[in-house]
């Protein structure tokens, strides 16, 4: 009897710590996953894009408020005032997805639900 007892607590033990053990590893697994998969992308691609917008903001808040016009210019470089073409190839707009619906579509078919119900 005092054998299973002890047997049972070794099982325990052994249980326990088998279970902290893979609980660590999963904890830490996505850090590991750098070695595995594509290694395509390199980590520094956006940074200097993420600085180059960090800059521009800071310039922004510094430099105080701006005349439309100041504003209308930046904003014909790119997609927006900030980030400029940073990242437009993976914003989706109509020109580029056909399940992408203008502001001006949404508005001509609520119009036109609007009318058709009078």
């Amino acid at each position: 009897m005092k054998t299973w007892n002890q047997l049972k607590q070794s099982i325990y033990k052994v249980a326990i710590a088998f279970s902290f053990v893979v609980l660590m590893l999963f904890t830490a697994s996505p850090a590991l996953a750098f070695g595995f998969g594509n290694q395509s992308s390199t980590p520094n691609e956006g940074v200097e894009k993420l600085d180059g917008i960090y800059e521009k903001a800071e310039e922004a808040l510094d430099s105080g408020l701006q005349s439309m016009e100041e504003v209308q210019d930046r904003a014909r470089k790119g997609i927006n005032e900030v980030q400029e073409n940073a990242d437009v190839d993976k914003m989706n707009r109509p020109s580029n997805s056909r399940q992408a619906v203008t502001i001006q579509e949404k508005a001509e078919r609520a119009l036109e639900k609007a009318t058709q119900n009078r």
